[in-house]
């Protein structure tokens, strides 16, 4: 029997079946009895879950678990409470795919794309800059998320984030022919490469935890590094100008000091970057709720975005609420990239 999916859960509904774990930890509650805390997930989304037992185990993160349990709702979000839950046992029914977030396109196709981008660059130490920095990462590129939780926290996610930059950066460089279009495309494809060397992550773009590299120095400080050490092994000079203008849009590209940025952008095409990366990420987070929310109803509070998400009741969108929106496909962004 197909189960029902997290982006579909309501309160007081009954649930057995397969789910992901993200996060899984033993706590204790006010009165100093052990629980588990984990966050479950399927490809539709993810959900809090409370084990009120003792004596239970924290199951392997990133594994997948036979649950029993009901939905509830805490501080005016869903959560689940489990009754029961065993690891995932041969011959069981699991479809990883459903399971499994990720993104919308062939990571092979999104990597194709971000290959031609740089195969077309006129710079040209850009483009070395730029095939030296994805040269390192390709084979993980393949599967990283872009988050642990945020925008883009899916398989292949991190592909997904840079080719979408990629088009709108395309779509308003015309806008704006000032701009050197090389270095704001350089800037779209260098900007988070080093998440990977920051974030710990499986194939299935699971992220469990964090590295001591990126707990340390983050993935700004890493991604100058990388750039000034792909520039050396290519004999760019240290003081190049292109190849400092790349390290400032990396390490400005969060926009403001609150947002973690040392500097903020200081010549065009780095505003740029910022803008597009800050509008990727919230376009990115207001999907994901848009499609776990009826139409002509209001989210939960998006902690992300500090504010609840209201899906209007667009006279594009099918008339069948019966069809899952999980069910739906992404319109296609890449036209003249993919």
């Amino acid at each position: 029997m197909e189960q029902a999916k997290i982006a579909d859960f309501v309160k007081g509904l009954g649930f057995e079946g397969f789910l992901l774990v993200r996060m899984s930890q033993q706590r204790k509650s006010n009165n100093g009895a052990n629980y588990l805390d984990m966050t479950l997930a399927d490809n539709s989304g993810e959900i809090n879950a409370k084990v009120w037992d003792p004596l239970a185990t924290p199951p392997e993160q990133g594994g997948v678990i036979k649950v029993r349990g009901a939905v509830t709702e805490y501080n005016g979000r869903l959560q689940m409470r489990v009754d029961k839950f065993r690891p995932q046992a041969p011959g069981d029914p699991v479809e990883m795919s459903a399971l499994v977030s990720a993104a919308p396109y062939p990571p092979e196709d999104m990597m194709a794309a971000i290959d031609r981008t740089i195969a077309g660059m006129q710079n040209t130490v850009l483009q070395t800059l730029c095939r030296g920095l994805v040269g390192q990462v390709r084979d993980r590129l393949m599967y990283y998320p872009a988050a642990q939780r945020m925008h883009h926290a899916e398989r292949s996610g991190l592909l997904h984030h840079v080719t979408s930059m990629l088009s709108a950066a395309e779509a308003l460089l015309p806008c704006y022919p000032f701009l050197d279009g090389d270095l704001v495309r350089a800037g779209v494809i260098a900007h988070d490469l080093s998440k990977i060397t920051e974030m710990l992550s499986d194939t299935l773009g699971n992220v469990n935890e964090y590295s001591t590299e990126g707990l340390l120095l983050g993935h700004l400080v890493v991604g100058v590094s990388q750039v000034r050490e792909i520039a050396r092994q290519n004999g760019i000079a240290p003081d190049d100008e292109y190849a400092l203008l790349l390290q400032h849009m990396i390490i400005s590209h969060h926009g403001v000091a609150e947002h973690g940025s040392p500097r903020p952008p200081m010549f065009p095409e780095a505003e740029m970057l910022s803008i597009i990366d800050e509008m990727d990420a919230r376009m990115n987070e207001m999907e994901s709720v848009q499609r776990r929310t009826p139409r002509g109803v209001f989210s939960e509070k998006i902690w992300s975005l500090d504010r609840r998400m209201y899906h209007p009741r667009y006279q594009s969108e099918e008339a069948d609420e019966s069809l899952p929106l999980t069910e739906k496909s992404p319109q296609d962004a890449y036209e003249g990239l993919l």
